[in-house]
Order: structure tokens, then sequence, then C-alpha cells
């Protein structure tokens, strides 16, 4: 049965590989995995024949047979479940992968991406400049335990695993802010991940995706 992903046809990242797709499809070259992309237009996303898919009117979803799910990180522990090479075989070890899948969902990544949207909504704003710090030290604050537990190591546990897919997506949204050069080991990190030939080819899938629905000249 062919896998099927949905995308933005007019992805906001341009192309960056910062799109909720982008882990899943990094997950699926993982897993050596075929899939067909579709690419939906955002008007289209709140239709109800996305939203049979996913009732929150987002992407990605996954569709595989009788199997219909929304949300990345679910939708990359069903891969990882499912397929080796993204869990390990021992269930202890598996079971602290699942707990970095989550950390980085729930824990790392939600103050990076509120000081990532804060310039593009709250630019104008008098208080802008004391919730940009508010913002920055918390961030700091997680990149600075996640460094002490990553240490001299190349991965969170072990072997590359779903908890590294999802911490580096998360890491990934840091690019340009300046507080990620604060960090080297976790640049470092990043920059191991990114290297992955998985991660090349999701990467490259995704920004041809944006170029075909802007045009051969859509910047990047």
């Amino acid at each position: 049965m062919t896998i099927t992903i949905t995308a933005i046809a007019r992805s906001p990242d341009r192309g960056e590989g910062l799109a909720r797709d982008m882990p899943v499809r990094w997950a699926l070259e993982e897993a050596g995995l075929p899939y067909a992309v579709r690419l939906v237009p955002f008007a289209a996303m709140k239709q109800p024949a996305h939203l049979a898919l996913n009732p929150f009117g987002q992407i990605p979803t996954y569709e595989e047979g009788n199997v219909a799910l929304f949300e990345s990180g679910a939708i990359v522990l069903h891969i990882a479940q499912r397929h080796g090479g993204l869990l390990p075989d021992d269930m202890a070890a598996r079971a602290r992968a699942i707990t970095w899948m989550f950390a980085a969902l729930t824990t790392v990544e939600p103050p990076i991406f509120d000081l990532d949207m804060l310039g593009h909504t709250d630019g104008d704003r008098p208080w802008y400049r004391d919730r940009l710090a508010i913002l920055q030290d918390r961030v700091r604050n997680r990149l600075g335990v996640l460094t002490q537990r990553l240490g001299v190591s190349d991965w969170l546990e072990g072997d590359f695993n779903a908890g590294d897919l999802m911490m580096v997506a998360a890491l990934r949204r840091l690019k340009g802010s300046g507080i990620e050069d604060e960090f080297p080991v976790l640049a470092a990190y990043v920059a191991r991940g990114e290297a992955r030939p998985a991660f090349v080819r999701a990467f490259e899938a995704q920004r041809a995706a944006f170029i075909a629905s802007n045009g051969a000249n859509a910047p990047l």
C-alpha cells in the first residue's frame, strides 16, 4: 500500500525544511519507505476533505490503507514502531528514545517556536523587548540542559534514533536567531543530523516541492 503524506502547496518556510512535513519525510527516508506527497493549498486545508484527515486543518497527514494519522510526532512514532532503524530493539532504550521525541515536541520546541514567531507577530508592540528577553532566556535554559545531556556523545541515546530526529528538527528552527552560536555542542549535533543521507533526500524533496509550487524562479 502506498504511503501518502500531505504538505502545504506554498509553504511559508520557503523550502528550508521547517514545515511540519519535514520530520515525516525524514523518517520515511530513514526507514527506506517510498511515499507520495499531496500538496494542499491553504484554503483546501480548511475544507471537509482535509478536515476528515486532520480536524485542526493542518499538515502533515499520513494515509496508508485504512490508517489515517495527523500530528508529525505521532506519524514519526508510527513509522518508527513499524520499521527498523528508528527505535532501539531494547525495550528500556526504546522507551528513552520515545521520551526524547516527546521532549523535543513539548519541552524544547515550544519556546523556540514562540521566539521565532515573536518578531513576525508582535515586533511593534511596546512590550516586545521584554517578551523577547523572557523567551530568549527560556530557550537558553532548555539548550543548556540539552547540552549537558548530550555531552561528548554524537546522539542522545546511543545510536541515532527517532528522538534525535525530532530534536534536530526542533533545533533547526533556531537558525538565524544567533542563539545557536552560543551552543556549539548543539550546533554540531544539528549538523550531524543534517549530514545524514536520509535528511538530505528529505530536504531536497521538500525544497523541490516548494519550487514546483512557487515557480522555478522562487526565492530560496
